[in-house]
């Protein structure tokens, strides 16, 4: 039986993958941080429709609002007295969030009112109320 060598002078003609990893890594790392992640707050909401709503940017915080009053946000369900806490701790990690309630069209009045003054006794100054364009 015989052994097959190499000789010194011949190399071997493989493809050499390392490269092509590199460049598949980059691309991953590259569309991670790229990517925007969706936001959800955990409920499901009706948005009232409106003749005048704009498209903006979506914000950083989005808090619900449910037809029944609950306030939802991160996917919790929290308290009135637990909703400002909440803000100010994501307020402090990052000060230029901007809020958006998301109110079902059925919810409380009064319950939105609550909503936007807990958010502005936690220090945020910009909120805006979501709603949909009119088809």
């Amino acid at each position: 039986m015989a052994i097959r060598t190499h000789a010194p002078d011949q190399e071997d003609h493989g493809i050499d993958l390392a490269p092509m990893l590199d460049f598949v890594l980059n691309l991953l790392i590259f569309f991670i941080i790229t990517t925007s992640f969706v936001k959800q707050t955990g409920a499901q909401i009706d948005k009232p429709f409106a003749d005048t709503a704009e498209h903006r940017e979506s914000g950083n915080l989005l808090i619900a609002v449910k037809p029944n009053g609950e306030v939802w946000m991160d996917r919790k369900q929290l308290d009135l007295r637990e909703l400002r806490p909440a803000i100010e701790k994501l307020h402090i990690e990052r000060p230029d969030d901007t809020i958006v309630i998301i109110a079902d069209k059925l919810a409380p009045a009064g319950q939105v009112a609550k909503v936007m003054d807990e958010a502005r006794k936690a220090g945020i100054k910009d909120i805006a109320i979501s709603a949909q364009l009119n088809p």
